[in-house]
Order: C-alpha cells, then structure tokens, then sequence
C-alpha cells in the first residue's frame, strides 16, 4: 500500500503546542509531503518536537489537519476514521490488555467485529506460525508474565493478525534494555520483510532508524529536511543540519578561510593545498569545512597538528578512535587498533571525505557524494 501525505498543515492551540513540541507558533506539522512506497519501511528521525509522532497520528487518524490531504495508494483516506483506515500500531508500551492472556489480546479484534471463532481461531493460529519459533508459547501467559520483548512479540501479532494495510510503530523497543532491544528490532526487522507490510517507523535513535527503515527522513520544526537512504543522508546532505544529525561520532565543522587554492585554518595558522576540482567548486572567503572521523588522514607530514585528549579503542571494531581539539572544536578520528598513546597527532583531510558549507546559514557548499564502492 502506497501511503502519500500531501500538503499536511497541523497547528495546535498554543497551549497544546508548548505542552507537545516546547514552542509556540510555529505548526506541529507545517505543509508536509511525503511519499512511501508501497511495502517499504520508512523511518521518521529528528529531535524533540520536529513533528515524528504528529505525523504518525495525522496517519492513523487520530489527528486531523488544517489543510492538506492523506492518500493510500489513489483514495483520499483524510477524513476516513481511524477504526477503518486498516492500520496497526504498535506502541512503546506495548498497549496489551493485562487480564488476558497473549491469545486474548490476539483474538479481541475479531470478538469486537463478531467474527466467527473458526475465523478466529485460524487467523490466530496462521499468525503464530508465522511470528516463529516459540511463540506459541506466549499465547497462554498474561502479560505481566512476559519480559519486555514478548510482550512486544504479542502487541506486532496483535497487529498482523489484523491484516492491516499500514503498520505505524512509535518507538517500539525504546523501553527495552539494549541486548533486548538489538534482538527485538532484528526481529521485528525480519517481520516487516516477510509480510511486506509498508510501515512508518518513527524513533529518536538514528542507528535504530538505520537499521529498520529502507529510507529515512529526518524532520525539525515541524518540516521534513531530506529523504533518502543512509548513504544519500550521509554522504549527499541537502544543509548542515541533516550532515550534523546524521553520522555516530558526529562531523566536525571547522570554520577556514578558502584563498589561492589552499584551505587555511586561520585559527592554528595552518594551511592545506586543495585538490584542483574541490578548489574549482568553491568560492573564495569565509568558509566551514565539514570532516567526519574517517575523513582524516593521521601521522601525515603535511598535517596539523592535534593535541589529544584520550584514544578510545573499540576492539570489536578493530578500530580506535583519537579525541581532542582543533581550532577549539572536538576532534573524532579514525585510527587502528594498534595506534599507540600518544599526546598529539599530526592530521591531513582525506579530500574525498570532506564537505563545505557556507560561513553563514546552512548552505552546502560541496559535498564529496557517495563513494564509488557503493
């Protein structure tokens, strides 16, 4: 099903809005668009108060807009009830009814639209084999019996034996501890590809969207700033603010000054040769050049000169990586397993790895792309 929210404008009161976002004036939702494919995941990231779960409910019907229109595949669904939009959501408090047992809570559905039991029975049944191994062994046990991860096993089988046409899940595996919470999203992920159901999945952690959704879009105040893949996020930023949000460690940004073919950053009197097309593509002035951990180059005799505060090593990664300050900004840089204590470090940008932005505002400037080995 493909799922189209065209022109969404959503504004509370300003009472409502200060208590949902943390700010006044401006819309929860102002003129958004999106577009989901028909059987993809799609994850929702941003901060705090960017709109995520508006946009969410806005889907399910429990919000209406001021203007703008919902769509499932060509049908205007804007004005269609919740309880017939053919969604199911799954929440982060899993949201079971604690008097019944997991096969209770799968089968109320069907006892509320006076389906038969034999109907019932064998969509509950069908269901179970279907969510794997062990689960039907949940379907006799209460919920305040269950660890945090079956009972979200019961409420995503809650919602399939359903058959809905949109999953929507708010930060479904937030209140789980992480080793519960790697198995429980690696499950659910497993879930989603085998039913092809398409799903709007909206969470705060970026590596959680990462993993689940096909694509991502990341919001702020109440708009959407860019969508497509990690790797279209990552290495192709639209501004500053999605190449800031995106990327664990996050990306340095350094103020330089771009004259002659060099890049200088005037702050420790250092200055770099620019590679004859980054210089082509940029202007002449007062810049912000943008480095990620793996976009610097160590022990290079050209290099400026880092003083490090600790190196943390990472040896399920086989990686370490060397902190400290430049130009009064955090430095993360990438270095082997191997790389030894040291106070200071002598680092060059990789001109592959690096991104410019303008000195004010947001504006990219240049951005290195996707690498060719994607």
């Amino acid at each position: 099903m493909r799922v189209r929210l065209e022109n969404i404008l959503k504004q509370y009161d300003e009472l409502e809005q200060v208590t949902l976002t943390g700010y006044k004036g401006r819309p929860a939702l102002d003129h958004v668009s999106l577009d989901i494919h028909d059987g993809e995941t799609m994850s929702i990231v941003g901060p705090s108060g960017c709109g995520k779960s508006t946009m969410l409910k806005i889907v399910a019907g429990l919000e209406m807009p001021q203007a703008g229109k919902l769509f499932y595949n060509d049908f205007d669904m804007t004005n269609i009830k919740p309880q017939d939009r053919g969604i199911g959501m799954v929440f982060q408090d899993y949201a079971l009814y604690p008097v019944m047992k997991g096969k209770g809570n799968l089968a109320y559905y069907f006892q509320m639209h006076q389906k038969s039991e034999a109907e019932m029975e064998a969509r509950v049944r069908q269901t179970a084999e279907l969510m794997g191994v062990d689960f039907e062994l949940l379907l006799g046990r209460l919920p305040d019996t269950l660890s945090g991860g079956e009972k979200q096993r019961v409420a995503i089988a809650r919602c399939i034996v359903r058959d809905p046409l949109v999953f929507l899940m708010d930060e479904p595996i937030v209140n789980l501890d992480a080793k519960r919470r790697e198995r429980t999203r690696i499950e659910i992920k497993k879930l989603l590809k085998k039913f092809g159901i398409t799903t709007i999945y909206v969470t705060h952690d970026q590596q959680e969207a990462i993993f689940m959704g096909d694509r991502i879009t990341v919001m702020r105040d109440g708009v959407i700033e860019q969508v497509g893949t990690f790797d279209e996020l990552y290495y192709s930023p639209v501004n500053l603010f999605v190449a800031t949000f995106i990327g664990t460690p996050p990306i340095t940004i350094l103020p330089v000054q771009v004259a002659n073919g060099q890049v200088i950053v005037s702050q420790v009197n250092h200055a770099w040769n620019l590679p004859e097309h980054i210089a082509a593509s940029l202007p002449q002035g007062a810049l912000r050049m943008g480095i990620r951990p793996e976009g610097w180059v160590l022990n290079t005799p050209d290099g400026v000169t880092l003083s490090v505060s600790h190196i943390e090593r990472i040896p399920t990664e086989r990686a370490a990586f060397v902190h400290g300050n430049l130009a009064g900004k955090h430095i993360n840089a990438i270095a082997s397993l191997e790389q030894p204590e040291t106070k200071a470090i002598a680092l060059t940008p990789d001109w592959d790895k690096v991104y410019f932005f303008a000195a004010e505002g947001e504006e990219v400037i240049y951005t290195p792309g996707t690498p060719d080995f994607f």
